[in-house]
């Protein structure tokens, strides 16, 4: 029974406008992304603008507003991030609304598909293979009806579904078809979490993100001990904490104290990560490419070994009839109104609908029992009233089906007869066509047989059907992409294995043949072997792909996954980075972390230079960032424990920190760079930062000590410290930028410039309290500068052999 024409007719339309007028519908607020308070949030409410926050009240309080500069850069960085975020939100949510899935109901007794939102409560839905359950709902027509609630319940068995049982939105229809009556919508139904967790845009947990959250952590914890340190030393050189308050020095205290605390805050990473971020899934999604969740970008970059899945993703995915190849002298003469009716039936797959042109109907024929196609058996039976048995289906999987399967009466058919079968299935697959056997039986397809999906005995082949796929064009350029970078290929597929290891050649991929995966072993350890050894791999059931992908990832692999069918998405689930096709089924594309909107295979080496772009150049700028907290918190203890004034205004420092970290840091933030992933991204970052900044704070420790014995004035002290910082963090900035070409010579060379201008110019000299350089004082500040420089490169040449 077709379940479209069940007694039930569906809700008429008044029914329907009634329902929705009463909220009875599937309509819910599930952001597709963050929504505009969390990003206001994540920006604003932060421990580190908390302390900037006070640091920035106390000045003002004490009317040095000259000082506070860094508050009015706090917040530029809150307003920028936010703005970045929420443009990035927009993109999202306009190309999510483009893509959402579709239900499809039966109403007024038409088929008519409807956006979820508008599916009602009471609505009768049209289940087929491929189709993601919209709502909760009780089965009111079954036809061999199978789900997989694996997203729901971790159990990948497909679960039989028959008139009476209840399916739950977010379960996957890989089976037959049926009716459901809706019985749950709105926040009740499984569907809308499902698809607010498959849709959301967010700056989850990542290498970049987990590492510079580390880092912050650790500068939570000593910010406290260590603003107490040199809030001390600052009180007793200005004659001690007594004497400072009664004087009124205790101001100038503060201020060298607050400089020092602002100075170990890397305020300025976590923007410029979150713009790196926001500005990359914007990049992507102009490429037609969606991210669910951008961390998947940074993930993809990580990748080592991509396994694809060949229809769909090397081939068009569109298949089209080739040839009949008849195996029987004497075929019974309705194969061909049976290949005809495969072909018209309505749950018929993709392959079985190539049949409708070159097989027309004929004749109207009305079947007694079925078995309807499965992935994990690869065939399907129909039985007519006193035409016996028809099988189509795999020849390998019908001729040689486990004995479990088979009738207890079948009896083996010729020998000889099955060996010519498969010797003739194997030439064609090995041209890169796919085959099918149809196959006939006298037996009678009873329901009792149906029901225990047994293949009848005495089945006697009739004829091989081809049928071929056009290979992308793009693939091969494609996979040779993957190659260069150094990225495995595993090829897994439904199919016969010599016909995707045809294909896989086509593309460029070695393979001289494909791996039966029904020899596959259990055990993930010999699997992991097999998988080491062997490239191309074919009759793959989805619980296999599953475990194909689980066996990598065991091995050390991190592990992609492509796909556009129903049965790919318990791999794409399991995978590092699942990647969907648009044109794959909705319960695909609801795992997968990234969708290819237009289809086109050409678009992941984008999404991997994308990727790799984020995590290069905030490894780079990570450098930047955590060397100023680096010497940033050696000056503030070593000054703390030698008892000195603190060489810098917040001013001074605020103009250092942009000319030399935060201007160029937005700009290399988001400039190309296809450096391959290396792992190890907070160790590298810190075995440059951490001894970089230790020369740094030594280096003007000793001038500061020198200037002093030369009694050189604490303005012109000052004057020289902040020109020994800028000089030395533009000398940071070119070891960062190298090999320097394009436009890092304009910024560099603009940073150069700004330092020179801000000395020269009266009004900003004035403003930043800097006074005319003293002979002594400016040989003081070439020499330390030099030595400083010296020592930031041999720190590189150290720490890049020792990260290489």
């Amino acid at each position: 029974m077709d379940p479209t024409t069940a007694t039930n007719t569906g809700l008429t339309a008044a029914e329907v406008a009634a329902r929705a007028a009463r909220g009875e519908t599937n309509a819910f607020e599930s952001p597709t992304s963050r929504s505009v308070w969390s990003i206001v949030r994540a920006n604003v409410f932060t421990l580190f603008n908390g302390i900037i926050l006070a640091c920035f009240l106390v000045l003002l309080l004490i009317g040095r507003w000259q000082d506070a500069l860094f508050g009015f850069s706090a917040l530029a960085n809150t307003i920028i991030g936010s703005v970045q975020e929420f443009r990035a939100k927009r993109a999202l949510d306009r190309l999510a609304l483009l893509h959402a899935p579709h239900a499809r109901v039966l109403r007024d007794g038409a088929e008519q598909e409807v956006a979820l939102a508008e599916v009602v409560l009471g609505d009768l839905l049209v289940l087929r293979a491929g189709d993601q359950v919209a709502a909760d709902a009780q089965v009111e027509a079954s036809e061999r009806l199978q789900l997989d609630e694996s997203m729901l319940t971790g159990e990948s068995d497909p679960v039989d579904k028959g008139v009476g049982d209840a399916v739950l939105s977010g379960s996957i229809v890989i089976g037959g078809g049926g009716t459901a009556v809706v019985d749950k919508v709105g926040a009740d139904s499984f569907a809308n979490t499902l698809s607010s967790e498959a849709k959301q845009f967010s700056l989850v947990a990542s290498e970049l993100r987990s590492s510079i959250n580390r880092v912050l952590g650790w500068v939570a914890w000593i910010i406290g001990p260590v603003s107490l340190l040199v809030l001390n030393a600052q009180m007793v050189s200005r004659g001690g904490w007594a004497e400072a308050i009664e004087s009124g020095a205790w101001q100038d205290a503060a201020v060298a104290a607050i400089a020092a605390i602002v100075a170990m805050i890397p305020l300025g990473l976590v923007l410029m990560t979150s713009i790196a971020f926001a500005v990359g899934a914007v990049k992507l999604a102009n490429r037609k490419v969606l991210v669910q969740e951008l961390a998947a970008v940074e993930g993809l970059a990580r990748v080592d070994l991509i396994c694809l899945d060949k229809t769909g993703t090397l081939t068009e995915g569109d298949i089209v009839f080739d040839a009949a190849h008849p195996l029987s002298v004497a075929p019974p003469a309705a194969w061909e109104d049976v290949l005809a009716w495969y072909g018209a039936e309505p749950e018929a797959n993709a392959t079985a609908r190539c049949l409708v042109e070159p097989y027309p109907v004929q004749r109207v024929l009305d079947p007694e029992a079925r078995i309807a196609f499965s992935s994990a058996r690869k065939w399907s039976a129909v039985g007519f009233p006193g035409a016996g048995t028809w099988v189509l289906g795999g020849p390998e999987m019908v001729f040689a089906a486990p004995d479990a399967l088979r009738s207890p009466e079948a009896s083996d058919a010729d020998a000889a007869s099955h060996a010519e079968l498969r010797r003739r299935a194997a030439e064609l697959a090995a041209s890169g066509r796919r085959t099918l056997v149809l196959a006939h039986s006298p037996e009678e397809l009873t329901p009792e047989r149906a029901e225990a999906e047994r293949l009848p005995g005495a089945l006697t082949p009739v004829t091989l059907l081809t049928f071929r796929e056009s290979v992308r064009s793009d693939a091969a350029e494609t996979l040779e992409f993957f190659a260069e970078q150094g990225v495995a290929v595993r090829i897994i597929s439904g199919d016969n294995p010599q016909t995707v290891a045809a294909i896989a050649r086509e593309v460029g991929v070695e393979a001289a043949e494909g791996f039966d995966a029904r020899e596959l072993p259990t055990d993930p350890d010999e699997l992991g072997e097999v998988l080491e050894t062997h490239l191309v791999f074919g009759r793959v059931t989805p619980s296999q792909k599953k475990e194909i992908v689980t066996a990598l990832q065991q091995r050390g692999h991190t592990v992609a996954m492509t796909g556009d069918g129903v049965n790919d998405a318990l791999a794409i689930k399991q995978a590092d980075i699942g990647i969907a096709m648009d044109s794959g089924s909705a319960a695909t594309k609801a795992v997968a972390r990234i969708i290819l909107l237009d289809g086109r295979f050409s678009r992941l080496p984008g999404v991997v230079a994308e990727g790799r772009q984020v995590i290069a150049n905030i490894e780079r700028i990570s450098m930047l960032f955590l060397t100023k907290t680096a010497y940033a918190t050696g000056l503030a203890v070593i000054f703390g424990v030698m008892l000195l004034e603190f060489p810098f205004l917040p001013r001074q420092l605020s103009v250092t920190d942009g000319l030399t970290i935060g201007i160029p840091a937005f700009f290399l933030a988001l400039m190309p760079n296809r450096q391959r992933y290396r792992p190890g991204f907070l160790r590298r970052s810190l075995s440059f930062a951490i001894p970089a900044g230790i020369v740094i704070a030594l280096v003007l420790a000793l001038y500061s000590r020198m200037a002093l014995d030369a009694g050189i004035s604490q303005a012109e002290l000052r004057s020289g410290s902040t020109l020994i910082l800028g000089i030395v963090g533009l000398w940071v900035l070119i070891v960062l930028s190298r090999p320097i070409d394009g436009l890092k010579i304009v910024i560099i060379g603009a940073m150069m410039v700004g330092l020179v201008l801000i000395y020269a110019i009266p009004i900003v000299a004035d403003f930043l309290e800097f006074v005319d350089l003293s002979l002594t004082t400016a040989l003081l500040v070439i020499g330390a500068s030099a030595l400083a420089i010296a020592g930031i490169e041999v720190v590189r040449f150290v720490h890049r052999r020792t990260a290489a």
